[in-house]
């Protein structure tokens, strides 16, 4: 891409995401989500286009380990961050905890939504996991409450269902959020 002319306006600029490991460096216009940028751009269609207007949370993914809705993002503002989609959340052939769980749970039924289920429920976890309140915590200052079904509800509140798979949806973050625990817990004490 050529230098801007001094005085004139870009409407686009080169940028590098790095997506699941991988960066790929392209011209994007500054318009461009970050939603149009992995679908359109690189191929990455497991994030799903549902409304558009950050209101259903398919298009979730995971930008420096947070939730984001990439269909709010400008690709330009996640130049040079981590971005995890679904494709990317997996260990190569083993499935991340999230994921199995919705597979053995059927945390899914029509499974349009069922990508930023994932990216949105791997974050409640870790966000759960770090200590921090939820929007409904009544005293932020005191022990964050337990990873029970209603603070799932509370936290995945923001990704829609519209087949309603939520009482799967609810049990399958709450088996992964166990096993993940446990699994932190066991490399905490092989470690000591």
């Amino acid at each position: 891409m050529a230098p801007p002319t001094p005085g004139a306006t870009t409407t686009s600029s080169g940028i590098t995401l790095n997506v699941n490991g991988e960066k790929h460096t392209l011209p994007v216009d500054h318009r461009t989500t970050l939603l149009d940028a992995l679908r359109e751009r690189l191929d990455l269609t497991g994030t799903k286009k549902g409304c558009d207007q950050g209101q259903c949370g398919a298009c979730t993914v995971l930008v420096d380990g947070r939730r984001s809705l990439s269909c709010l993002q400008l690709a330009v503002a996640a130049d040079g961050r981590e971005i995890t989609t679904i494709e990317g959340v997996a260990d190569g052939d083993r499935l991340h905890p999230v994921q199995q769980a919705f597979l053995d749970l059927d945390g899914y039924q029509c499974g349009y939504c069922t990508p930023g289920q994932i990216c949105s429920a791997i974050a409640v976890i870790e966000e759960h996991a770090a200590g921090w309140p939820s929007a409904a915590t009544a005293d932020v200052g005191a022990e964050t409450p337990p990873l029970d079904p209603d603070e799932i509800r509370e936290r995945m509140s923001g990704n829609l269902c519209r087949c309603g798979a939520y009482v799967s949806i609810v049990r399958a973050v709450a088996r992964a959020a166990e096993e993940m625990q446990a699994d932190d817990a066991a490399v905490k004490e092989a470690a000591a």
